[in-house]
């Protein structure tokens, strides 16, 4: 009896670590539009691909569509949920309120060691761009923007964050942004906002911060 509960247990336990392999993946792609708007997710793929159980995959979707990331078709089937201009808007008013306060913090705790960290991550954003890599330089920009909310260290604050499901601004008329001289305005502008952060000027780190997200946020509309 012991024996059998062990094995019941074991089998639960594997499959909500396949699920949140799931999740976790599928949720990355969408946040960095690998995966676009309105594409189909289709379970037995996703299985295949991932290695695991098609209940694994459903519970993963079906998460995601509680989160609405993804959507449930008028003829079934789940779709990553479109994104509209409200939604970009919407976006980056709520990167500037949430950021820009992890960004006040990070002033207060910040140290040389995370100060290194941020410039890594800048140096990797840069070689991604110059490899061609545009998927590892989008995960780099995520990295940026995640890392600041780390090292703000505040745990509500980086659940809000997590929470909230923000995206990135690589999409432009509905298609992955891939342009060069998109990367290199990101770059200049990630490594404007460390300089100011090194150089412990709260009120221009801000600024850059704060048009950083309004240039994104107008490039992904096509107003820029």
């Amino acid at each position: 009896m012991i024996e059998e509960n062990l094995k019941t247990g074991s089998k639960k336990l594997k499959a909500v670590s396949q699920a949140v392999k799931v999740y976790d993946e599928i949720k990355r792609m969408i946040h960095l539009y690998l995966l676009m708007p309105n594409t189909r997710l289709k379970e037995d793929e996703w299985a295949k691909k991932l290695d695991v159980g098609r209940m694994a995959v459903r519970e993963a979707l079906n998460r995601l569509l509680g989160e609405r990331l993804v959507t449930f078709g008028e003829k079934g089937g789940y779709f990553v949920t479109s994104i509209t201009e409200n939604d970009i808007h919407q976006i980056r008013e709520l990167r500037e309120i949430l950021e820009i306060g992890a960004l006040r913090l990070c002033f207060k705790k910040m140290n040389a060691t995370q100060l290194s960290k941020l410039q890594k991550i800048c140096d990797d954003f840069t070689s991604m761009v110059e490899q061609g890599y545009y998927s590892g330089a989008m995960e780099a920009d995520k990295k940026f923007h995640e890392t600041l909310f780390e090292i703000a260290d505040n745990e509500r604050l980086h659940h809000a964050y997590h929470t909230s499901h923000i995206m990135l601004f690589h999409l432009k008329l509905g298609k992955v942004h891939t342009y060069l001289d998109d990367f290199a305005q990101t770059d200049i502008e990630h490594r404007k906002i460390l300089k100011y952060i090194k150089e412990k000027n709260l009120k221009l780190a801000e600024e850059a911060l704060y048009n950083h997200l309004a240039r994104g946020s107008a490039s992904a509309l096509g107003t820029e």
